[in-house]
């Protein structure tokens, strides 16, 4: 049975770790806009490229003017550029005009936003904002993945983070235009706003190579200025990609499961601790040893001197006297002289 503690130290890492938002899917609305920023760049060429770069500038509008019952959006868009090459060509001129595509699928139904080179493309700048992580959708041609929900994307026209969808995709085509015949690959990150599912920004690279050597790098790096939607902002996101939020919570789950492994271990050696005895009342009185006493002798050991036998003379002392019949000395115990045999007294 799990206990209280550990069921909020669970929660608290689910909160910290996976706090992702979900939004329902947004439709387009009359008076939606965005204006964009975009730099093209075409470098680092080999063979007849080697040396050459040119570079166009794009400021551009889409805007949604309505939207039908069924689904079916109309739109404006206008843009204008400024290119220039290292060969010394420069060009300005820009575009405009109306669209409509549909909301349920994204796929363009009359006419595009001056984008030419696709077979039944769907619009590059908004998604259904609903998708999971993981999930897939198209946008131009290309099959995008949803890397994340909620990615924290710099914007640089803001200065700030924002949380964005960001999804990727990779490809490859045979190129066949004025710029020759190449292989090209390549990559396409795209960040939209999760809440409405409008773009951004993204990054596109592309490397075309030949069987002859000659090749070149092209780039698309495009930004929103100003939107009609609101965006949230997000922690900067560190190099590895990793946003400061998710660092932060890493951290605290990193603390909480610390915490809990020592309340674990002084639980658990709480449980196991025994009772002291109680202290005598009187406390013993410390004597310092002494030194050790010599061991007794062995029995058979006798330490006494050998000395000879003391013999002892008891001398006694008798009183003589004289017989009264024939004057002789005799004893003063005898009872009669034994020399005449007369009684002594």
């Amino acid at each position: 049975m799990t206990s209280k503690p550990f069921v909020a130290i669970a929660l608290l890492l689910s909160l910290a770790l996976f706090s992702v938002q979900a939004f329902a899917i947004y439709v387009p609305h009359q008076g939606d806009y965005f204006s964009y920023y975009e730099v093209q760049n075409l470098g680092s060429g080999t063979g007849d490229y080697s040396g050459y770069t040119e570079q166009t500038i794009i400021n551009g509008t889409e805007t949604i003017n309505g939207i039908t019952a069924n689904g079916t959006v109309s739109a404006y868009y206008s843009y204008s550029y400024d290119f220039s090459s290292s060969s010394g060509s420069t060009e300005t001129r820009g575009s405009s005009g109306n669209f409509t595509f549909s909301s349920n699928n994204f796929l363009y139904i009359n006419g595009t936003d001056d984008q030419t080179g696709y077979t039944n493309p769907t619009v590059w700048f908004c998604m259904d904002n609903s998708l999971p992580e993981g999930d897939t959708f198209t946008l131009l041609n290309t099959l995008m993945t949803v890397k994340s929900t909620n990615y924290s994307y710099f914007l640089p026209s803001q200065n700030r983070s924002v949380y964005a969808v960001y999804a990727q995709g990779k490809s490859s085509y045979e190129r066949n235009d004025v710029y020759g015949q190449f292989t090209a690959t390549y990559t396409w990150d795209t960040y939209f706003d999760p809440s409405s599912g409008y773009v951004i920004g993204y990054d596109y690279t592309e490397h075309d190579t030949n069987p002859s050597g000659t090749g070149f790098t092209y780039t698309e790096n495009l930004y929103i200025n100003s939107a009609s939607y609101p965006l949230t902002t997000a922690p900067t996101a560190n190099p590895n990609g990793i946003s400061d939020l998710m660092k932060d919570a890493l951290y605290i789950a990193a603390a909480v499961i610390i915490i809990a492994i020592i309340l674990i271990i002084i639980y658990a050696a709480s449980r196991r601790r025994r009772r002291l005895p109680k202290h005598p009342s009187q406390q013993p009185v410390y004597t310092p040893p002494s030194e050790p006493a010599p061991p007794p002798p062995p029995q058979d050991i006798n330490l006494t001197p050998k000395q000879p036998t003391v013999q002892q003379i008891v001398i006694k002392e008798v009183v003589k006297v004289n017989c009264r019949y024939c004057g002789a000395l005799i004893d003063s115990t005898a009872e009669k002289c034994p020399f005449c045999g007369a009684p002594r007294s």
